[in-house]
């Protein structure tokens, strides 16, 4: 989601200079940038919500290194804000009063993979493909897949909480992390969590800490647990005539008690925007559902997607398309992959949101999706995780002349998400980009517990400042 640029007060500059020279002291030259190619790389992620250069970069390659900036940041008064591979969608790592962006992009060591203890401890900035391939070769599997596997990195899908299409089956970051070293916003390190699988003494604060956006500290090092890799997987594309067939075809596979690894919905806006990109639609498809299965015999994976296929033609799917090999799956999702890249050659912008609502409530959602940016004017492509109700809700426009009707269709859509029982944010977080709708969806009280939370981590405010939640005056 886009917010429109906003003027934060930034750190004055004398306190800048001072926190710059201490920390030249706790680390190398390297380490500290402040030159304009590097301020102006890490002044903007994936959200499209505005330019924030912070006053100087720094890269940490260690723990201590991390506690040592903040301590340095946090005793002169200068914001800083943890950023990974800015790959997020929400304004998260965006340091909105300048200070200081801390990467943990040089912390990128698999530190261990245990196949007894079906474990991976590894630091930040491993990128989440690079430890998929490292545990696969060992027969294990780490099921959380964004659709930014291939370059972001697992401290922020710490920070966000990231999901991906397999969530459905297997779940989110946060049921693999069982463990996390973390520095807190005033440079003291924590061990939290477990190296275990099962472990219950205390407070859960591995639960509290992942997903909280780099608002309460940030992890150096991250235990995970692992599973068995499924020995076969099987993938088909069930074509429809319309979106709204697709939706109802995904709502009856889920009330038939099934649960494929992945079934994601592709739209029309999105698979026209697709369609020949190393990928061919057949002709008359209308929109699509990608359905994926996992298991040890091949045998009962092919009964279960021939299930599958009589469940979605009941509600008027034209084909099943069953991928034949290794070559045709990867074909398939690289055209799933490459769908947000390439709605941006059907408008010159647009907007991506992650709306779920429940899954009972999927077709009913897209339908007013479609009426609400034909009343507006507006192109709207919904596609995504529509197994576990996420949605990727896209507003495509022409230009900033239309930037108020687009503002206006944000509204009403995470307005009428709410309204079905569902929530603003499912994977990418709320940020800076949601944080003056989170109202919409949590009450006075319960944004003053969490701000409270907030206050308690970091009193001085210095970390990651002005995310998540609305400015004071409109909470």
């Amino acid at each position: 989601m886009s917010t429109p640029a906003r003027v934060f007060s930034r750190v004055e500059p004398e306190r800048v200079e001072r926190a710059c020279a201490e920390l030249l002291r706790v680390l190398s030259p390297g380490q500290v940038r402040r030159d304009a190619d590097t301020l102006a790389a890490y002044a903007r992620d994936e959200s499209d919500s505005g330019v924030y250069p912070p006053d100087a970069v720094v890269f940490p390659e260690s723990t201590s290194q991390v506690s040592a900036v903040f301590k340095v940041c946090a005793a002169h008064g200068v914001p800083f804000t943890p950023c990974g591979a800015r790959s997020g969608k929400s304004g998260g790592s965006l340091p909105l009063k300048g200070g200081v962006a801390v990467s943990l992009e040089r912390m990128n060591r698999i530190r261990s993979i245990s196949a007894e203890d079906l474990t991976a401890v590894v630091e930040p900035g491993v990128v989440t493909g690079d430890l998929m391939k490292a545990v696969e070769a060992v027969g294990l599997f780490y099921p959380p897949d964004p659709n930014s596997w291939e370059w972001c990195t697992l401290g922020g899908n710490v920070a966000e909480n990231a999901g991906g299409p397999r969530a459905l089956k297997y779940g989110v970051t946060r049921d693999y992390v069982i463990g996390l070293e973390w520095v807190l916003p005033d440079g003291e390190v924590l061990r939290v969590g477990r190296r275990t699988i099962k472990g219950v003494a205390g407070y859960d604060l591995v639960g509290l800490f992942v997903g909280s956006e780099g608002t309460l500290g940030v992890a150096t090092e991250i235990t995970l647990q692992l599973i068995p890799l499924p020995r076969k997987v099987m993938t088909a594309l069930v074509v429809f005539p319309s979106v709204q067939h697709a939706a109802r075809g995904v709502s009856a596979v889920l009330a038939a008690g099934i649960l494929p690894r992945c079934l994601e919905l592709i739209d029309d806006v999105a698979l026209r925007a697709v369609d020949g990109r190393g990928f061919h639609f057949p002709p008359g498809a209308g929109s699509a559902v990608i359905i994926e299965v996992d298991g040890n015999h091949e045998d009962g994976l092919l009964a279960e997607l021939a299930q599958l296929g009589d469940i979605c033609a009941q509600q008027g799917a034209t084909q099943t398309l069953v991928a034949q090999d290794d070559s045709q799956r990867e074909k398939l999702w690289a055209a799933r992959r490459s769908i947000s890249p390439a709605l941006r050659a059907v408008k010159p912008h647009k907007i991506s949101e992650d709306i779920v609502v429940p899954r009972s409530r999927i077709p009913e959602i897209i339908e007013r999706l479609k009426a609400m940016g034909a009343e507006l004017g507006l192109t709207v492509a919904t596609y995504g995780h529509a197994g576990d109700g996420n949605l990727h809700a896209n507003i495509l426009y022409e230009g900033p002349h239309q930037r108020a009707l687009v503002e206006e269709a944000l509204r009403r859509m995470l307005v009428m998400t709410v309204e079905l029982g569902g929530t603003i944010t499912g994977e990418h977080g709320v940020g800076h980009a949601k944080r003056e709708y989170l109202p919409l969806e949590q009450q006075p009280a319960l944004i003053s517990l969490q701000r409270r939370l907030k206050t308690f981590f970091d009193p001085s405010g210095l970390l990651n400042p002005e995310k998540i939640f609305p400015a004071p005056e409109r909470s």
